[in-house]
């Protein structure tokens, strides 16, 4: 019994170090105000990663920007094509997007619903889901449709009208991609995307 009792004791202490192994973020890039991390999934199957920023916008300019689908190929790393498919109202969208991948890995594309999340007290959190969703569109030729994905958005306005974002991002890519590339590629997508997105801001607040 106290044989048994000692290895249960051990392997109940090692399913907590395994746990809070995969609780940690692990610092990948921090570079022009964007701090990247990244974790593996307690399942092994999906990519995890973190982006924390600040950008010259309010909420407002910023969801603005979001919700303007058909311009994400000019900011979003590796898209080709992105299109609404319907407008549910006025804070919910269901779109697709097209992603141009580098050889050998074959493009993938994705169905996704964007929700904005009311806001109830002033200088709250705004909090958008963008996640992907089955039963929309038929597969693509030449593209690997992604089974899943899930953003979330938090956005914190902070004064001389800017905000902090903190960005997380789980994606199951499909298909098969060697870890070493992933590794090799995870943070420069979302770097990229970031720093694109904020000079598109601040181009558009300096037209008004």
């Amino acid at each position: 019994m106290k044989v048994n009792s000692v290895i249960i004791f051990t392997l109940f202490l090692f399913m907590l170090t395994a746990a809070s192994a995969q609780d940690k973020w692990e610092l990948r890039r921090n570079e022009d105000g964007i701090t990247i991390y990244s974790r593996q999934s307690a399942d092994g199957k999906l990519v995890e990663l973190r982006l924390l920023c600040q950008l010259d916008a309010t909420p407002e300019e910023l969801i603005k920007q979001l919700m303007d689908i058909n311009s994400y190929s000019s900011w979003v790393y590796s898209n080709r094509k992105s299109a609404i498919i319907k407008r549910v109202n006025d804070h919910d969208i269901i779109y697709f997007t097209e992603s141009h991948l580098p050889w050998p890995i074959q493009d993938r594309d994705l169905v996704v619903e964007l929700n904005i999340e009311p806001v109830t007290t002033p200088n709250a959190t705004q909090i958008i889901l963008v996640k992907s969703v089955d039963g929309i569109l038929p597969p693509k030729r030449h593209f690997i449709r992604v089974p899943y994905s899930l953003v979330t958005w938090r956005i914190t306005p902070i004064p001389g009208n800017k905000v902090n974002i903190d960005y997380t991002f789980s994606l199951n890519p499909g298909g098969s991609i060697p870890k070493w590339l992933v590794n090799m590629t995870i943070t420069t997508g979302p770097y990229k995307s970031f720093v694109k997105l904020r000079e598109l801001l601040k181009v558009e607040r300096n037209k008004r």
